[in-house]
């Protein structure tokens, strides 16, 4: 194997390693986002736990963030719960920085 293959080889690797940190760290920050709104909706024990796994499964609605946001913002529109779309939006910032330290890695 030439020195170009093995480089070539690497860094497939590394980007391979940090797409599954990036993933991982993405499902951990919307099981966290599930069970910070699942409080604010009055939610406890198993059904905060479901409702987590509800935002979770929403990650795979759309590409991108979009569709954790709506789930969330739907819900708790449907509550009457008075977040902003900005505090919602930086609590999933605040929560993805969480995430990437649980999971253990860098993203991006």
């Amino acid at each position: 194997m030439s020195g170009f293959d093995k480089r070539r080889e690497g860094y497939e690797s590394k980007f391979a390693h940090d797409e599954d940190l990036k993933f991982r760290a993405t499902a951990r920050r919307d099981k966290l986002l599930g069970l910070w709104a699942a409080e604010k909706l009055g939610l406890s024990g198993q059904a905060a736990e479901d409702y987590a796994k509800e935002v979770v499964k929403a990650e795979f609605a759309e590409p991108g963030d979009h569709d954790v946001f709506l789930k969330v913002r739907r819900d708790f529109d449907a509550k009457n719960i008075a977040i902003s779309d900005h505090q919602l939006r930086r609590e999933m910032d605040d929560l993805m920085q969480v995430a990437i330290e649980q999971v253990g890695g860098k993203t991006g």
